[in-house]
């Protein structure tokens, strides 16, 4: 593996990771049946077979809870380890508070900040990156990046071109420093706002707050212009991932496997062949889940590690674009030191205990929170 030089002696390891998505299932077949539209069509154009939806009762928030404690089980970590949370989504809980800051008090990790990050699809690239430069800086050890989406919660389900597309879902990672080489190696991000109106939801906004006009138009929803969208995103992953082979001083012929944005099959082949690369290297699973935005690499990447396919030491390139316009790629050595079966079961229950209490605490706060507003209200009132 290269010592790759980032003018420090820290690097950002990933050693935990965990997905979750819903139950419920929505195949093409049951999907043509709600708009025009066939398996054919959609399998044709998009390579996608069913995805993922998520109920009345499942948010971004629920999911990305799920993945998040999937990837500390697995780090073998308590959620008070953590010093910052990150959630990379386009469909937040709220405008604020912050789903992250939300995650933060179901995991009850009391030390940590959190924060949203919005790049659209190359959120979950750009929230990684963010977090190894965190992390390399010495700033903080111990980051929880979570990309989770409800895309079916913003989807027209009239439109075709769009609503074949998306699924829900959620992935995360657990980073922490080391100075043993690896882990996240070099990024690029990149933008082009000019090209802004090519995938949006046009209202919600303070450009078009919601009024009768915009609900009637479905103007909260996902709206793309798919062959401009297309155009530019075979262009761009292949841009991406040379560069940032160039910039960790590297070539093409060192990456094992590219994790892409999991956005449509058709793109995926196109990047293959202008990088020259054989299909069999990029991981997918769009099939099963469709486009699950800042999700799909993490959920791409978790198969892949789960069915092993990832080995130690593989250089992987993460791939991405998105509304914004955005897009990025990250280029990881997988060097996860496995942890030992020690005092794994402890930990384990300890987290579980960890998160009962978190949930005892968050109602405890909110009550006094309660209890000191009604007494601050009383003694306003005396004061006049």
């Amino acid at each position: 593996m290269p010592d790759i030089p980032n003018g420090l002696d820290r690097y950002a390891h990933i050693c935990g990771w965990g997905t979750a998505v819903p139950n419920n299932i929505l195949t093409n077949a049951e999907l043509s049946k709600m708009v025009d539209t066939t398996d054919e069509w959609i399998m044709n154009r998009t390579g996608i077979k069913q995805r993922y939806i998520a109920n009345d009762k499942e948010t971004t928030a629920s999911l990305g809870v799920k993945a998040a404690k999937s990837a500390l089980d697995t780090a073998n970590i308590s959620p008070n380890d953590l010093d910052l949370i990150i959630v990379a989504t386009s469909t937040p809980e709220h405008h604020f508070p912050s789903t992250a800051s939300l995650i933060q008090d179901k995991l009850g990790a009391s030390k940590a900040g959190a924060f949203d990050m919005g790049a659209a699809c190359t959120g979950f690239v750009y929230a990684l990156t963010v977090a190894s430069q965190i992390i390399q800086s010495g700033s903080m050890n111990t980051v929880l990046i979570i990309g989770s989406e409800t895309l079916s919660k913003i989807v027209n389900w009239e439109d075709r071109s769009t609503c074949v597309l998306f699924g829900d879902g959620a992935g995360a990672f657990v980073l922490q420093g080391s100075k043993v080489p690896g882990g996240v190696l070099t990024s690029v991000l990149r933008s082009d706002g000019s090209g802004g109106d090519l995938l949006k939801v046009p209202a919600g906004g303070s450009a078009m707050p919601a009024c009768y006009d915009s609900l009637r138009d479905n103007l909260h929803t996902i709206t793309m212009n798919g062959r401009e969208v297309f155009r530019f995103a075979t262009r761009v992953m292949a841009d991406a991932c040379r560069e940032v082979v160039s910039e960790a001083g590297m070539t093409l012929d060192d990456i094992d496997f590219i994790v892409p944005h999991q956005a449509n099959v058709r793109i995926i082949e196109a990047a293959a062949r202008n990088l020259d690369l054989p299909l069999d290297m990029f991981i997918m699973n769009i099939d099963k889940y469709g486009n699950t935005s800042a999700a799909s690499i993490p959920l791409a990447l978790c198969e892949a590690v789960s069915d092993n396919r990832i080995k130690p030491y593989n250089n992987l390139i993460f791939v991405a674009f998105g509304g914004g316009l955005t897009w990025g790629a990250t280029l990881v050595t997988w060097d996860v030191t496995k942890t030992t079966s020690q005092n794994q079961v402890w930990h384990k229950l300890r987290r579980q205990a960890l998160y009962r209490v978190a949930r005892i605490r968050s109602a405890i706060r909110r009550g006094t929170r309660t209890i000191e507003g009604a007494l601050w209200g009383e003694e306003e009132v005396a004061d006049k």
